[in-house]
């Protein structure tokens, strides 16, 4: 009888899948302030989509995850401002797109600050509004 693969072993790298499993779940335990503030606003304002928050995905842990829609938010703090920092987000929104999820970003500011608006635009996403 075949071993039935985990879950997350479908979208994260094979090779990488048990050090990405390992730090999404600390990830998890470790929400920074702006993600347990979107986390919440998903769940109560978009209850009829299921997110998933730390979620593998290829090299990566995307801060949250609609996998049936194939939408990767993030929530960025000042260190993705810098210059390296940067390059390496364009990196890894054109990786996750060539796997043919679309990515939208936020700065911790907009999450903490206008919640409403940033629901609304995961909406447009979402919804085609």
């Amino acid at each position: 009888m075949p071993t039935r693969m985990p879950f997350l072993s479908k979208t994260a790298s094979p090779d990488r899948y048990s050090l990405l499993k390992v730090n999404a779940k600390e990830n998890r335990r470790q929400m920074t302030l702006y993600e347990k503030i979107l986390w919440d606003a998903l769940r109560e304002e978009i209850p009829s989509i299921r997110f998933r928050r730390q979620h593998p995905i290829g090299d990566y842990i995307a801060d949250f995850i609609c996998l049936r829609e194939k939408l990767v938010i993030e929530v960025d703090g000042g260190y993705h401002e810098e210059a390296a920092q940067k390059e390496d987000d364009q990196r890894r929104t054109l990786d996750l797109a060539r796997m043919g999820y679309t990515v939208i970003r936020f700065r911790n500011e907009e999450v903490a600050n206008n919640t409403n608006h940033v629901i609304e635009q995961i909406k447009k996403q979402l919804f085609n509004e």
